[in-house]
């Protein structure tokens, strides 16, 4: 296992996801992982009123995109979700990249790069 293989976590709101799913296809990428996620941040949520009652809401609903990268390069993966989850307002979101010390794909038994292959 001689290539890199690298994780990508996307933590972004749940309206970006079909632009960035359409985006990330363009770049190569052809596995992705999605989580419905609730989270906070600096935005710190809001206030809301329901029949009668008042109750603040401080976790806002999220996705988490993870994607595991060996031939697309990290940087066209990081460059895209930034390009496309920016909205220049809190909540636009988080991306952590891991490098990770193996894949294996239980099906078939294949380790490392091979691993993420659709091609068996």
């Amino acid at each position: 296992m001689s290539e890199t293989l690298t994780k990508i976590e996307i933590i972004t709101r749940p309206s970006k996801f079909d632009q960035l799913k359409l985006e990330l296809a363009k770049i190569g990428v052809s596995g992705i992982t999605v989580t419905d996620a609730l989270g906070c941040g600096i935005q710190k949520g809001f206030v809301e009123h329901y029949r009668g009652v008042t109750r603040e809401i401080n976790m806002i609903e999220r996705i988490k995109v993870e994607i595991v990268v060996c031939k697309v390069p990290v940087q066209s993966v990081v460059d895209t979700a930034r390009k496309i989850c920016y909205t220049g307002k809190p909540g636009d979101g988080k991306i952590f990249v891991y490098e990770l010390a193996n894949a294996i794909k239980i099906r078939t038994g294949e380790e490392g790069c091979d691993a993420l292959q659709n091609d068996k």
